[in-house]
């Protein structure tokens, strides 16, 4: 961060430009094999072993009740920190780092389904885009739902 500046590494879900902070990441991993995990909440996909780490890989496409990705090539984990240890968030594609001033804050807007905006506290108005913030420590709370 510098002045009143944040920085996110991006991502795209579903047609959608998402951002984390950029501290909460610990890094970008392309498809890992991921062991399914019997009787677990729909959102989980399974485990993946990083370096000898077991971490929880979440399909974000669930927990924001979004579209299965048909046929798409296989997700890219991102792997954050968060207050309970790491986990990975499987993503579509991931995009930049982008620099936004703090100045250019907004809600989301009233047309991103209830599922996304309680997921979602704030958005930057981007050159070609809208980033969708995503708050990382409700995402990876895997006890509250995302289905309004």
């Amino acid at each position: 961060m510098t002045g009143s500046h944040l920085q996110f590494c991006t991502f795209h879900l579903a047609g959608l430009h998402f951002g984390v902070e950029v501290p909460r990441v610990q890094e970008v991993l392309k498809s890992l094999e991921i062991t399914p995990v019997p009787l677990s909440l729909a959102e989980v996909q399974g485990l993946i072993n990083l370096r000898g780490q077991i971490v929880t890989a979440v399909d974000l496409r669930r927990r924001l009740n979004l579209p299965e990705n048909e046929g798409a090539s296989p997700s890219i984990n991102l792997v954050l920190r968060g207050e309970d240890g790491v986990m990975s968030l499987l993503v579509d594609d991931i995009g930049d780092v982008v620099e936004v001033s703090q100045d250019d804050v907004e809600t989301p807007p009233e047309t991103l389904p209830p599922s996304i905006r309680l997921m979602v506290p704030r958005v930057y108005k981007l050159k070609d885009s809208l980033l969708h913030v995503l708050d990382t420590e409700q995402t990876l709370d895997l006890h509250t739902s995302a289905v309004v």
